[in-house]
């Protein structure tokens, strides 16, 4: 059995008395390796080596650093195969889906090259007689990132790219479901040229999560999965003084307008809802049709494409997408489809029983259309992370506004619709982080933020971007009279603009 260990200082650091967890292929529910999960001690010591590598990388110059991570991502373009291959193997998803997130994950690197541009302060002469001002912005120290299993190699990169570029030093703490992509990924950037003790992994659970989260040289964290979880990295983080960005869970509306092209429509939500399994915190699970007869095309249309999708293991380049990522969360997915039905939703589309021939023990669950799903229903109020579309109907587009703003989640919605007024009042009006207008999901690109409103995020910045420039750099300003001028004699008043 292959056991993965740790990569800490630039070096594969095992131990064969390491307590240890099974990884497992989805497609077919065998265990593929053995996992060891990092004591304390080995948590402390990898935050050592950070702390220790923090002063000479933080003294390289912006374009130092740049130059190595645009080495980095000429080598994440060429190992793109290796790396889709590491990414489908213990998620399932399909290996064009792996590689579409790998490819957004290097955007975020590319934008981080750009780290001279963006860490350029202000300065503002003659703020005095003879006295000048400026700002900067200076890195944290050591920070952690503590990443999901649907995004092994794209969220790892929304992260430890720009924190490097920033000067800091990072320590990743990856999903022990899905843990070889984030190692090869780090292994790469060591042979770009980023140090030994400047970024390293590190393999565990809550021990592991908890050690990051107290440890007073962490100075930052970055979160991303479950709000239940979200929340509590959040204040157990911010009570040990850390600054943290922690990143929830999502329910996803689209309202669809009575004028909108239906077949657009359709083909957005099959894709958004069903696509990666729905393992996506910016999936589409509730359609809100505007009115009855917008409604029943949708759901026809939806209903017929669903029943057309092709499920199966990401091997068989003709899947449309893949199985869940583990055996438990396949159950918990199912309980929530019997939930539904038991709390009156109408299950237009079946996919409960799907048994592939040759992946009998896969966590395989075909598309489920619901129908009549109203508010009080747990489908309508929680995320479900499979793929499940729920249809509820409005009479009316305010209606439609208030279910999206009242849901204590606030990831993503779109709206769809040829109405232009319609579209201005939803993107102002619409409490939610993220939105988009006939786009389904609409994640911001590498050079703006991502980020929801609500129960979907806790802390004050959004994940890459200018705020995660912000996020990993503190500002510092300086006020200096330079020598020469006459000397006044002391000051006891504030000093003034006059």
């Amino acid at each position: 059995m292959r056991r993965i260990a740790h990569l800490i200082g630039g070096e594969t650091a095992s131990s064969a008395d390491a307590r240890t967890g099974p990884v497992f292929n989805p497609a077919t529910g065998e265990q593929t390796a053995e996992l060891e999960l990092a004591s304390r001690a080995t948590v402390e010591a990898t935050i050592a080596k950070a702390q220790d590598a923090f002063d000479d990388w933080s003294a390289r110059t912006p374009i130092n650093r740049a130059r190595i991570l645009f080495r980095y991502k000429e080598l994440l373009h060429a190992h793109m195969d290796e790396l889709a291959e590491l990414v489908s193997r213990e998620h399932g998803k399909t290996i064009d889906d792996a590689k579409g997130s790998i490819t957004r994950g290097i955007e975020i690197v590319e934008f981080a090259c750009g780290i001279p541009q963006l860490l350029k302060g202000e300065f503002s002469a003659n703020v005095g007689t003879g006295i000048d001002s400026y700002n900067m912005r200076q890195p944290l120290g050591v920070c952690a990132g503590i990443t999901p299993f649907n995004f092994p190699a794209m969220v790892p990169l929304w992260m430890y790219p720009v924190a490097l570029a920033c000067g800091n030093c990072f320590i990743l703490k990856p999903s022990e479901k899905t843990p070889s992509c984030p190692l090869r990924l780090v292994e790469l950037a060591h042979e770009a040229g980023v140090p030994e003790g400047v970024l390293s992994v590190v393999n565990g659970d809550k021990e592991a999560v908890d050690t990051l989260l107290q440890d007073e040289r962490v100075k930052a964290v970055s979160f991303v999965g479950s709000t239940p979880i979200a929340e509590y990295i959040y204040h157990t983080g911010s009570a040990h003084n850390k600054r943290v960005q922690a990143l929830g869970g999502a329910k996803n509306h689209m309202i669809v307008m009575p004028d909108a092209d239906i077949g657009r429509v359709t083909d957005a939500l099959i894709g958004s809802a069903f696509g990666s399994a729905g393992e996506r915190c910016m999936a589409i699970s509730i359609a809100v049709c505007v009115g009855d007869e917008t409604a029943d095309r949708v759901r026809n249309a939806v209903s017929t494409a669903a029943s057309n999708l092709n499920v199966g293991p990401y091997s068989d380049g003709d899947a449309d997408f893949g199985p869940l990522s583990s055996q438990a969360h396949m159950n918990k997915v199912l309980s929530y489809i019997d939930t539904g039905v038991e709390e009156g939703a109408e299950l237009v589309t079946d996919g409960r029983r799907l048994k592939l021939q040759g992946y009998e023990n896969g966590y395989f669950v075909g598309p489920c259309v619901f129908d009549h799903v109203t508010p009080d229903m747990t489908i309508y109020k929680e995320e479900i992370f499979g793929p499940v579309l729920g249809i509820v109907r409005q009479e009316s587009y305010a209606g439609a506004l208030n279910l999206v703003n009242e849901h204590e989640l606030g990831n993503g919605a779109s709206l769809f619709t040829n109405n232009g007024g319609v579209s201005r009042h939803f993107l102002e009006k619409s409490k939610i982080g993220m939105v988009g207008v006939n786009v389904p999901i609409p994640v911001p690109v590498a050079y703006h933020s991502f980020g929801g409103w609500k129960r979907s995020l806790f802390g004050d910045h959004h994940m890459h971007g200018p705020e995660g420039v912000r996020f990993y750099t503190k500002l510092k300003t300086a006020t200096v009279a330079w020598p020469g001028g006459t000397n006044t004699g002391p000051e006891f008043s504030i000093p003034t603009l006059s």
